[in-house]
């Protein structure tokens, strides 16, 4: 077991944070946002590649995003990737460009939305605890190789509790304001 390291826990926990907000980032709001395309994977000289890759997505207008492919020979795969990426968006192909018009969201899919950004924030939750739980665990082996006092290990885990509210609460902030982007307040 690893000895007790603070900054690797708290780099840990901020990760999981980072990963809900990339998380977060790819729900819909029904603004238009380039972020939105990021998981987009085109099959582009014979392998799956990011769409970032092979064009330029851009959002020029609140409900519009456009896709500048670099090469004209991929706008196919392009448009194919778009469509099937499940993101509810369909691509409109002017020969050069595709323009994809970011249709208003009904009530019944925006709860759907806060649904899935509430069950991110449980997983990251989840990570973090478990960032704590690793944290306790290598304090005890700390104090039973005698390498640090019960006292000390006493206040090392209050820390590690601190750290972890911190981490928490940032976590919830960021998935509450996420939820009040969805439905439009």
């Amino acid at each position: 077991m690893a000895k007790y390291d603070k900054s690797d826990l708290e780099r840990r926990m901020r990760g999981a944070v980072e990963s809900l907000r990339g998380d977060l980032g790819g729900l819909r709001t029904g603004r238009a946002n380039a972020a939105l395309l990021d998981p987009v994977m085109v099959e582009a000289y014979g392998q799956r590649t990011p769409l970032n890759q092979v064009a330029t997505v851009s959002a020029p207008e609140p409900r519009m995003i456009t896709v500048q492919v670099w090469d004209k020979s991929n706008i196919g795969p392009v448009e194919k990737a778009i469509r099937s990426a499940g993101l509810g968006l369909n691509p409109i192909n002017d020969g050069n460009t595709l323009r994809l018009p970011i249709p208003d969201l009904t009530e019944e899919r925006r709860k759907e939305l806060a649904k899935l950004a509430a069950q991110y924030a449980e997983k990251a939750r989840i990570a973090i605890r478990n960032v704590r739980r690793d944290g306790m665990e290598m304090l005890k082996a700390d104090e039973k190789k005698n390498e640090i006092s019960e006292d000390e290990r006493k206040r090392l885990e209050t820390e590690v509790q601190k750290l972890t509210d911190e981490q928490i609460k940032a976590a919830d902030e960021t998935a509450a304001h996420k939820e009040k982007e969805i439905l439009g307040q």
